[in-house]
């Protein structure tokens, strides 16, 4: 191996070279930070993730967009395949804690829904079956809403829509009773509030209400609904 030519006090320098001498000698490159090169390979692999925190780390999620039921969460675990066993762990946890509260749910659902887009008992039932929530805890719920509220919140959804309604009032009447039934109104419900409001809109819409045998559509009403329903 060559030495080094370098002069000194003393003379020639012959030592041997060393590494990093030589400028242009080529220099080993430092790994970045988050590649291969800067883990120690000897180091134990991560360990896996405990299932019951990924669970409760999916419930909190959920939750932090809006509340959820219990069979919601659950849906929730199940595709994101948390075991059942760990999944009842976690959501019994909750239910004693105050976390999940089905009945509280149902409540505000209904008061909510209620309020803000009119719904009845009959289209809010659905949303909360839909929701998992248990029959009985739907009905104490929807026991809440009153026959009397209903039909309030009925005459008044129908008397917001009359204020840009256009057409015949045969045609009108026909479109708010469906606008109702799609809302989950009873027939009579519907088709009381759709006259009284045409009754106190004109004189021409009065007289057209008054031609309207309210109990008789509305029982002819209920057996068209009853007769269309699926067998079974």
């Amino acid at each position: 191996m060559a030495g080094r030519r370098a002069r000194t006090g003393r003379g020639w320098d012959a030592s041997p070279a060393r590494a990093g001498d030589d400028d242009n000698a080529p220099r080993p490159r430092r790994a970045r930070r988050g590649q291969s090169g800067d883990t120690d390979p000897e180091a134990p692999p991560a360990p896996p993730r405990d299932e019951a925190e990924l669970a409760r780390e999916i419930c909190l999620r959920q939750l932090a967009v809006r509340p959820r039921t219990r069979a919601e969460l659950a849906g929730a675990l199940a595709k994101r395949g948390v075991s059942d066993e760990v999944s009842a762990e976690v959501l019994d946890r909750y239910d004693e804690v105050g976390i999940i509260d089905d009945a509280a749910f149902a409540r505000a659902w209904v008061a909510s829904r209620h309020s803000g887009r009119g719904l009845a008992r009959r289209a809010l039932a659905n949303e909360l079956r839909q929701r998992g929530v248990d029959g009985e805890v739907a009905s104490e719920a929807l026991g809440e809403l009153d026959e009397e509220t209903e039909a309030e919140t009925a005459r008044a959804l129908v008397e917001r829509k009359l204020r840009t309604a256009r057409g015949e009032p045969d045609a009108v009447f026909r479109r708010l009773v469906a606008m109702l039934a799609r809302k989950g109104y009873p027939p009579g419900v519907a088709i009381r509030a759709v006259k009284d409001a045409l009754a106190a809109q004109s004189a021409e819409a009065a007289e057209f209400a008054d031609q309207i045998d309210a109990d008789a559509l509305a029982d002819a009403e209920g057996e068209l609904e009853r007769d269309s329903r699926p067998l079974g």
